[in-house]
């Protein structure tokens, strides 16, 4: 089996770093990879069970020929559905489904109708760039996993709820997935709910707070790795215990409070306002550009190789992010016996008495 590998920073990303780096003061970008001595963790191999049930969601997901919607919105798969539709994509849903087949699908199909509904894609940087003038979300390094850090900073709140705070997330949870590198499929969240001097935090209401928590469970399964949350107070406390009924038991395991995060992310990619050693300081207008053309460039270039690799429904994300040499098309076609046309005569001789062979034979290779 290959060795575990993280995508690599273009050579522009590089000089960005070293740049910053060099540069006196803080760190004002993001960081492009993981530390070296990363290592994701090795996904199981399916079992024959497993297989067989995977085989045969993908077999419908290539059937669908239209997304339902009562908005509007039903028509057949884009281009861009198509690519989301990975192979770990269906492998997330079947585990969020315990391996039902029947509720992997039809939860697959909702996942397609809410993000048309909800114009997951038709979400803009312009738009988002208010809620994040603060800071109060920033992606920001790896942890010992290769998970890419998501950083929650209620302290740094500086709109009042509207439906644009939950479009905040699922555009950042969206970046978030474009920086994962290779072999990794879910995130490290950490939140930090130190008030800040100059607005302390109002926790969301239980309405906004549930339907966050729906789209998180229902249409980003298996994405969330490990919560590390510190800095709780009383009222957030609270707040918590009244939401944890509508949390997953399988979320509620990944919930860490007040542990030391040193043990999950390297200390130097490691905020210090998280106890780390790494000197980061937001702004906004060096931060945001940055971010947005490094997730589009990651982006960019797993399109290119999905078109490359054939646009297929189900291809690999290994194969995307560049760690297999080989998509899901060339796979089968090497699995697949080239036929071969034999004339009959060929390596007969005179004294063959098989005079009712074929025209032709069918040869296997």
């Amino acid at each position: 089996m290959a060795t575990a590998a993280v995508q690599q920073p273009s050579t522009a990303e590089a000089g960005s770093a070293a740049a910053q780096e060099k540069a006196a003061g803080p760190l004002l970008l993001p960081l492009a990879a993981p530390t070296p001595d990363t290592h994701p963790k090795e996904r199981p191999a399916l079992t024959a069970e497993q297989q067989e049930k995977y085989d045969w969601l993908l077999s419908q997901a290539k059937s669908w020929t239209e997304v339902p919607s009562t908005k509007g919105k039903a028509g057949p798969l884009t281009d861009s559905e198509k690519f989301w539709l990975t192979r770990e994509c269906l492998l997330r849903y079947l585990h969020a489904t315990k391996w039902h087949q029947k509720d992997s699908e039809k939860r697959l199909l909702e996942t397609l109708t809410w993000r048309r509904e909800y114009g997951v894609e038709n979400l803009t940087a312009e738009h988002i760039s208010p809620e994040n003038e603060t800071g109060k979300q920033i992606t920001l390094g790896y942890d010992k996993d290769g998970r890419p850090c998501h950083y929650l900073n209620p302290g740094r709140q500086n709109t009042n709820p509207s439906p644009r705070q939950v479009e905040h997330l699922v555009f950042m949870l969206e970046r978030v997935i474009d920086l994962m590198p290779a072999q990794v499929e879910t995130l490290s969240l950490l939140i930090n709910f130190k008030q800040s001097k100059s607005r302390s935090y109002t926790a969301p209401g239980i309405g906004m707070a549930r339907e966050v928590l729906h789209i998180l469970q229902c249409h980003y399964p298996e994405r969330l790795g490990r919560a590390l949350i510190i800095n709780v107070p009383w009222i957030v406390n609270g707040f918590l215990k009244l939401i944890t009924p509508f949390i997953d038991p399988m979320t509620r395991e990944k919930l860490k409070f007040n542990d030391d995060m040193r043990q999950f992310v390297p200390t130097e990619q490691l905020w210090i306002e998280f106890h780390g050693t790494l000197e980061f300081e937001y702004d906004h207008s060096v931060y945001w550009p940055a971010f947005i053309k490094l997730c589009e460039e990651r982006r960019e270039t797993r399109l290119q190789r999905w078109i490359s690799g054939g646009q297929q429904i189900g291809e690999m994300e290994d194969y995307l992010t560049g760690h297999a040499q080989t998509g899901v098309a060339a796979a089968a076609a090497a699995k697949t016996p080239e036929v071969v046309i034999v004339p009959a005569s060929a390596g007969k001789t005179e004294d063959s008495k098989d005079e009712a062979a074929p025209a032709a034979a069918i040869v296997a290779t």
